[in-house]
């Protein structure tokens, strides 16, 4: 297979573009576009509250020209601690308008995980959830945050859900408090209201602009193989993914669609299908502050969703919450799963009651984040993560030496080289230069299959790998075993040290209502399907596993809570 060529644009879907040059210009060039081209149309959406293209386009020079009252200049980093809300679009493009860069946080971050990124960015002014300022303030005096800027989401609210929300009773008390906190940050950093940053004149359009070389945002990986590093994202970087995905999607009707916004704009995907992508192609997009299906529902009455983007979980919960309260999903034409596999019979059930396409697509965090997706349309291929995007160039390589290539079916790790492919990582030049070889290929960790028809698997993530006996086990492929057996619901497995060298494969079940354990039937029924040094010596059983706020299992979490609590008699085994 000539991957020079590349030959997966044949499995595109009709309308796709075969070949691909990025967009000139910078996300600020590509709002300004949005706000000329829509102006008068609803932007956001927020509990009812709408806000135009125009009034965002005039929030945000607002929002700049505060930033600048408070010392932002091009190059300084601002760090954003926000859920899914107005104020955190216009704080990311009033960020980028002057040229300085945006570091997106989980505002359910712990202060210890706070402090090493502030630390690692250095960030001077911080745009947070109001909820979360006193963390800020807690953090110590040697990291350089000087102002807060504090956000209430109720302000963002329509008038009549606002009165709701002060209402003398337990409900009304319980939600406030779950959206903002009567607490004052008292410290020594200064500390000022949203609605004071723009209060300011709009920055004149003289002002100078980032480049679309500059940096754009510093986006923090998960930590799933090592302490989280700060991705270098640029403008272009960021440009091109939304760019490709208006490519990969050709029955898009710009200035039509209802985007919803259910991903965590803090996450690499949430940002660029609801940040950047959404705005590109003047969506109404509706926000939510964190997942729930009644919200999702009500929200979708009103103003009935186009494009879906979430996680298999979501997809799951959404068409069981439609199926028992009646509501009608028909308005979504178009649903894309990432971040995690996505079982067939989601698939099934979710294109059932919305009678729309839901597809897989793959990508990571350092390729701003999507790199490749299943064709929408009849030539999909469930069960994998679909074809390189347009513009994109992949390679399956030894790991253990990247000049070999692999050849069709043969599991390699895959290498990816494209507009959206990062920059490095923040101030750390040895993660770079191991991470991104010449010519711009990035070494991704993921081992993958690519078949004739240059349909990508997944197989496993290289770091994950348990190695045991001299024989490498792939975590997912004990998992997939598990799963099948009818007490599981859900399994995480990893490698644990063994005593006397290499690893015990270990596994956590979660069962089945009225199930229980039984380790030794679970290996007898994991035997049927794998090689003996594969099935788990150890099996424990939890109430449920830990999850990033996007759903996807920590495998790192689990591996660590088992070493906390030591090895379990009644889950080991004997697998000779």
């Amino acid at each position: 297979m000539d991957l020079a060529a590349r030959p997966w644009v044949e499995s595109y879907a009709p309308g796709v573009p075969r070949s691909f040059d990025v967009p000139d210009g910078t996300l600020s060039d590509l709002l300004d576009s949005s706000v000329r081209t829509y102006g008068a149309a609803t932007a956001l959406e927020f509990f009812g509250a709408c806000t135009t293209y125009r009034a965002l386009g005039d929030a945000v020079a607002r929002g700049a020209a505060g930033l600048r009252s408070l010392g932002v200049t091009a190059g300084d980093r601002v760090a954003l601690v926000l859920p899914n809300c107005p104020q955190h679009i216009i704080a990311f493009y009033a960020v980028l308008r002057l040229g300085a860069i945006v570091v997106e946080h989980n505002p359910l971050y712990t202060d210890r995980e706070l402090r090493h990124q502030f630390e690692d960015h250095g960030a001077k002014v911080a745009i947070v959830w109001d909820r979360v300022a006193p963390r800020v303030q807690r953090l110590p005096g040697d990291i350089p945050v000087t102002a807060i800027v504090t956000v209430d989401l109720i302000r963002a609210m329509p008038a009549s859900r606002r009165l709701a929300l002060r209402l003398p009773v337990r409900r009304a008390r319980d939600a406030r408090a779950a959206l903002t906190t009567t607490e004052k940050p008292a410290g020594p950093r200064a500390v000022l209201p949203w609605r004071d940053l723009l209060r300011h004149r709009p920055l004149p359009h003289r002002h100078p602009r980032p480049a679309p070389q500059d940096t754009a945002v510093l986006q923090y990986t998960s930590g799933t193989t090592g302490a989280p590093k700060g991705a270098v994202l640029t403008h272009r970087n960021l440009l091109a993914n939304a760019a490709q995905g208006r490519a990969w999607v050709p029955g898009l009707e710009a200035g039509r669609e209802t985007v919803y916004a259910v991903l965590p704009m803090f996450h690499a995907y949430g940002l660029t299908l609801c940040l950047t992508f959404a705005m590109s192609i003047g969506a109404r997009l509706v926000l939510f502050p964190r997942f729930d299906v009644g919200l999702v529902l009500d929200a979708a009455r009103k103003s009935p969703p186009t494009f879906l983007p979430a996680v298999p979980p979501i997809y799951d919960r959404l068409a069981a919450g439609a199926a028992e309260r009646g509501a009608d999903l028909r308005s979504i034409r178009f649903a894309i799963s990432g971040a995690m596999n996505l079982p067939q019979s989601t698939v099934q059930t979710w294109e059932a009651a919305t009678g729309g396409y839901l597809i897989e697509g793959y990508g990571l965090t350092e390729t701003s984040p999507v790199a490749a997706g299943n064709p929408i349309g009849p030539t999909r291929r469930p069960g994998t993560v679909g074809v390189p995007f347009p513009g994109t160039d992949v390679r399956i390589v030894d790991p253990e030496d990247t000049t070999r290539d692999r050849g069709p079916g043969e599991a390699g790790e895959l290498l990816i080289r494209g507009p959206q492919v990062f920059g490095g990582y923040w101030r750390k030049p040895d993660e770079t230069h191991a991470a991104l070889l010449d010519e711009g290929w990035f070494r991704t960790g993921d081992i993958v299959r690519m078949d004739e028809d240059c349909f990508i698997s997944i197989v496993d993530r290289i770091k994950e790998l348990i190695i045991t006996g001299g024989f490498n086990v792939a975590p997912s492929e004990v998992e997939d075993a598990l799963r099948t057996h009818p007490d599981v619901t859900d399994a995480a497995v990893v490698g644990l040290p063994r005593a006397g060298g290499g690893e015990d494969v270990a596994a956590v079940v979660v069962l089945a209502p009225g199930a229980s354990l039984d380790a030794e039937a679970l290996r007898s029924f994991c035997r049927t399907a794998l090689a003996a040094y594969k099935v788990p010596r150890i099996i424990v059983q939890a109430e449920d596993l830990p999850r990033s706020l996007i759903g996807k299992v920590l495998r790192r979490e689990v591996r660590t809570q088992l070493l906390d609590d030591g090895p379990r008699a009644e889950g080991k085994g004997d697998n000779r």
